[in-house]
């Protein structure tokens, strides 16, 4: 399970945060374990509580530990440790074995998550707003917002086009992205990532409207020109790509000429510091 695939949402039960992560391939929410056992079982460490659970289960044979993953989530303490996750299902048979008046209350917000996802096939509308309302609380301005959720739209007709057009996989869209952006910014989208010091943190949610522009406008050049077009196949796609990221490229120059700088900084839209990684490799250093 690749955590570049997952998106961290943090859900609220009854004034207690469940860390909680939507795999967008999967189309599924993957939960912290100890943070539904702490809540259910009430313990003082609810850590320790899965921990002996874990074991009882394992050794009873009990299939709910098997099917539990690992994922690194952020803790109270600001650092990220690897942590039990598992889907809903495998949630429901987990809080079976624990008995307590919690229990029922629990399994009916389990049961509402699921039911987000359900709603949201039948009324895309909602998924757009959960987004919208995720931005506002992480301190997006509306103005960047209404900009990111044109980009997303525009980015599912491109890859529309795309898969018209005979690309097949998640692999070949990475391999055409990353063509497109080459071309405009000079990077892949993996060291343009590394530029802005991010790790999973999504690239377009850290950049400034200049630079999400470009992206947009080289994305939608792709889309019209493939659609005219109609390049079969891998090869043929990624000369397309290219025509799409030269036309931002043309922009890009026009507007660092004018402004005396470049538009592509190392700046991300919230800051964000590793502090603790800084702070690891100093001590390392000292001994």
């Amino acid at each position: 399970m690749s955590q570049d695939k997952m998106h961290l949402i943090n859900k609220i039960f009854h004034d207690k945060t469940i860390r909680t992560v939507w795999d967008k391939e999967e189309e599924k929410y993957y939960i912290s374990v100890v943070d539904i056992v702490s809540v259910i079982s009430e313990s003082k460490d609810g850590r320790k509580y899965w921990n002996k659970l874990k074991q009882r289960l394992k050794e009873e044979g009990n299939e709910s530990v098997t099917n539990c993953h690992q994922l690194k989530l952020k803790s109270s303490d600001g650092k990220y440790y690897n942590t039990d996750v598992c889907d809903i299902e495998g949630m429901f048979r987990i809080i079976e074995s624990i008995p307590s008046k919690n229990a029922e209350p629990i399994k009916q917000w389990l049961a509402y998550l699921g039911k987000e996802r359900i709603d949201e096939t039948f009324d895309p509308s909602i998924a757009i707003q959960r987004a919208i309302d995720l931005y506002r609380v992480k301190g997006y301005d509306e103005e960047w917002i209404v900009k990111r959720i044109k980009s997303l739209q525009e980015r599912k007709k491109l890859t529309d086009i795309w898969k018209e057009n005979g690309i097949e996989n998640n692999i070949e869209y990475a391999i055409l992205t990353n063509e497109i952006y080459k071309e405009w910014s000079g990077m892949t989208a993996k060291e343009y990532k590394q530029y802005k010091g991010l790790r999973k943190e999504n690239l377009r949610d850290n950049m400034d409207n200049i630079e999400l522009i470009l992206t947009d406008l080289s994305e939608e050049a792709t889309k019209r020109i493939a659609a005219k077009q109609k390049p079969s196949g891998l090869n043929e796609n990624i000369k397309v790509a290219k025509m799409g990221g030269h036309a931002a490229k043309v922009a890009r120059d026009d507007i660092e000429k004018n402004l005396g700088e470049s538009v592509v900084t190392k700046e991300n839209k919230l800051n964000y510091k590793y502090i603790e990684e800084k702070a690891t490799k100093k001590k390392l250093k000292e001994k």
